[in-house]
């Protein structure tokens, strides 16, 4: 994982932390995204003047989902630059409302992961098309409507919308 020594980080003032996630990490669960591969991970961790921990970097991967309109399979090059912000102790509540994480010092290490898996999942677009012109699939008998029109008709519609027809005009 994504591990920076404190103490390093004191000494030094700045470390720079490299690092692979791979696609089938248990870090990835529940998250809603998929990888292709790893994600490669650079972020340079420094001391902010006010006490906190901040972190630098980029991820960079590729996503795998299924077009939001006819369900086929959809590759998405990830490029995100973050900001890690880690202030020492507080609660939970604490971390939600300042949008930072909070770190335990007398740990010794700092794991950037989890923050990195938050970023990630509110900075990815989930809403992915594979072509902007898509037509998707038809709503009645879902067949995909990339390969022509499908065989339902106008006979098949649906009598509640007839209000709303008429006012189309």
């Amino acid at each position: 994982m994504l591990k920076v020594d404190l103490g390093r980080v004191a000494r030094e003032g700045s470390v720079l932390v490299e690092g692979r996630l791979p696609a089938d990490a248990p870090l990835w669960e529940k998250s809603g995204l998929t990888w292709g591969d790893a994600a490669d991970v650079s972020i340079r961790v420094s001391w902010a003047g006010s006490g906190e921990i901040v972190g630098r970097g980029r991820v960079k991967g590729t996503l795998q989902w299924e077009c939001r309109r006819c369900l086929e399979p959809v590759s998405t090059e990830v490029d995100e630059e973050l900001t890690l912000v880690f202030f020492e102790g507080g609660s939970e509540a604490d971390s939600a409302d300042a949008g930072a994480f909070a770190y335990d010092p007398r740990v010794g290490d700092l794991d950037l992961s989890e923050a990195v898996r938050e970023e990630l999942v509110l900075a990815v677009n989930p809403y992915v098309v594979c072509d902007p012109e898509c037509p998707g699939l038809c709503p009645r008998c879902g067949t995909s409507l990339k390969d022509g029109p499908c065989g339902c008709t106008e006979e098949d519609r649906d009598p509640r919308w007839d209000a709303l027809r008429e006012l189309k005009g």
